[in-house]
């Protein structure tokens, strides 16, 4: 018969969902949590691939000659036109989508990354990361079925709602799932533990890209069914099974937990606060507002030349590309053969920064256990305004060697930007609310995901207009970038400890951790030894599982990147 006692511990005892039920337990190890992370952030990340279904999406309804339909909006030409063919595209079934159609889906994911990271983030803080992360997931793959759903159907609203605004929220929850919680594990290498996890995102494209392509051209492809809908019906599922295996992996540490033989550093001296702010009061903060425009500016600059990496490689440098030195952009594309030898470098560039984007995520952040956060921001600033300036020389001189070494250093640093801010914010916010302020300051991302784009192609466009050699456009432009850059430094130069009056009291760090450490008090042993060892077989097996298809996408990537020095 039940007792008073045991109805008590049983109303009192969490789910297996929440937050209190995954406090680690004696002898876990915590280099057990980076890979469960990347099996989240190697998922999301083929937001940054899915470029590779807009060709075969815009010929997927075929005429009766065995040719694909005409566009929705052919024959559009100014904006207005083509959003007027885009609202046709929304519901009909009788005309193809073009990539106008298609690519607001890019603007779906990453605005709905940083607005679903800034509504859910606290919510992520209370309920845990192994929640969060399987609504991640339930948003991310169930996104990926309705998109099949209208691909199947051809109808382009079903795409938008499932694939960009569900799996946006996707992307937003799974992002931020992991970061307080490796921060939390590594309070000694902050920027290393977020670097991992951050690196994955970027790597997801490298992974999910070839492995896209593979499906459709191999396994769906018929001659009348370009095979996107079965591909997003197969990688929803494989999806699935990664990212619920990172949910479940997922572990916390005890409240008091700290590295043994670790002592905190003195935080005046390295900017680093003993002491957390609460949710509520970050964004009163200057030194919020601060990191945010530091950030949102970096990835300004960065976003929209990468976006562009292979039409401006081409314009800059024309026949060079296909070995014919002298011959301008406009020449070499009448002829069929060199533009397509020149399109091919031009994927080798984009897949050359694509790898320095993917470790510079890792190496800054790592870097910046040593140098400091503000210090590295320093360097991002500095050094990238310096190579905008250099790569519009190098443009002007022709030296092709120069202009691609000058923006595989740039795309390493719009990467480390990423990796290196949450343990920026864990600095001088402290770590209890780092998740939730981390998704807070996304918004920076999803609008430098407008300002970027709009501010290179819209020069582009007007300076190709005014009649603008094309191998003169860019030189412009790179000049105003630098100057985004300039305007970072400077925001990053007033960022200061916070004054102690945000800081939480003792006995609010103690409400908020009380759970925690009741949780870890309850298993057997005490805390002895959690957070403890390094490689093991366990630890190296569950690390094979996420490092295996991350290499085979490096090296995928790696053969594309050679057809550049051909």
């Amino acid at each position: 018969m039940a007792t008073i006692e045991d109805v008590a511990g049983a109303e009192t005892r969490p789910g297996w969902l929440d937050r209190e039920a995954i406090v680690a337990r004696p002898g876990f190890n915590r280099w057990m949590v980076p890979p469960a992370a990347l099996c989240i952030h190697l998922c999301i990340g083929m937001a940054y691939g899915f470029s590779v279904f807009w060709k075969p999406l815009q010929g997927a309804l075929m005429g009766a000659d065995g040719k694909p339909v005409a566009e929705c909006s052919a024959g559009a030409v100014t904006f207005g036109e083509k959003a007027v063919g885009t609202l046709r595209a929304l519901a009909a079934t009788d005309c193809n989508w073009s990539q106008f159609d298609l690519g607001w889906m890019y603007t779906f994911f990453f605005v709905l990354l940083g607005v679903s990271a800034a509504i859910w983030g606290g919510w992520l803080e209370r309920a845990g990361p192994r929640k969060a992360g399987l609504v991640a997931t339930l948003c991310w793959c169930g996104g990926l079925l309705i998109g099949a759903l209208g691909v199947y159907l051809h109808q382009l609203w079903l795409m938008w709602l499932g694939a960009g605004v569900l799996g946006g929220i996707g992307l937003g929850l799974g992002y931020i799932s992991p970061v307080s919680t490796l921060i939390k594990w590594f309070p000694d290498r902050r920027g290393m533990a977020t670097g991992m996890a951050i690196m994955g995102f970027g790597g997801g494209a490298m992974i999910g890209s070839p492995l896209a392509t593979f499906l459709m051209d191999n396994v769906f492809k018929t001659p009348t069914e370009p095979g996107v809908w079965q591909t997003f019906l197969a990688m929803a599922a494989i999806y699935a099974v990664f990212m619920t295996i990172g949910s479940f992996r997922y572990r916390l540490p005890p409240a008091d937990w700290k590295p043994e033989g670790w002592t905190p550093p003195a935080s005046a001296k390295a900017m680093i606060t003993n002491n957390h702010v609460h949710l509520r009061d970050a964004h009163k903060t200057s030194a919020f507002w601060l990191i945010w425009i530091a950030l949102c500016l970096n990835v300004s600059a960065g976003i929209g030349i990468i976006g562009a990496a292979s039409p401006m490689l081409q314009e800059t440098f024309g026949g060079a590309l296909a070995g014919q030195d002298g011959l301008g952009y406009l020449d070499m594309k009448k002829d069929a053969a060199l533009a397509a030898s020149a399109a091919a470098v031009g994927a080798g560039f984009v897949g050359l920064i694509s790898l320095f984007n993917i470790f510079g995520r890792f190496f800054w952040a790592s870097s910046s256990d040593f140098f400091g956060r503000k210090t590295t921001y320093f360097i991002f600033f500095v050094l990238g305004a310096a190579l905008y300036v250099l790569a519009s020389f190098s443009a002007d001189w022709k030296v092709m060697a120069l202009f691609v070494l000058c923006f595989c250093i740039i795309a390493s640093m719009y990467g480390g930007s990423f990796s290196t801010v949450p343990a920026y914010l864990a600095d001088i916010f402290g770590t209890q609310f780092v998740g939730a302020i981390h998704g807070r300051l996304l918004t920076a991302w999803s609008t430098a995901g407008i300002v970027g784009p709009v501010i290179v192609n819209y020069l582009h466009d007007t300076r190709l207009a005014d009649g603008v050699a094309p191998d003169k456009v860019y030189g412009h432009i790179f000049y105003i970038l630098a100057g985004l850059l300039v305007l970072g430094f400077i925001a990053n130069l007033f960022i200061r400890p916070l004054d102690p009056k945000w800081h939480m009291s003792d006995e609010e760090v103690a409400a908020e951790q009380a759970k925690l450490k009741s949780a870890s008090a309850s298993g057997k042993g005490g805390s002895f030894g959690i957070g403890k060892g390094g490689l093991d077989f366990k630890a190296a097996l569950f690390w094979s599982l996420v490092g295996v298809p991350l290499a085979w996408g490096i090296w995928q990537t790696l053969v594309k990147a050679l057809v550049f020095f051909d």
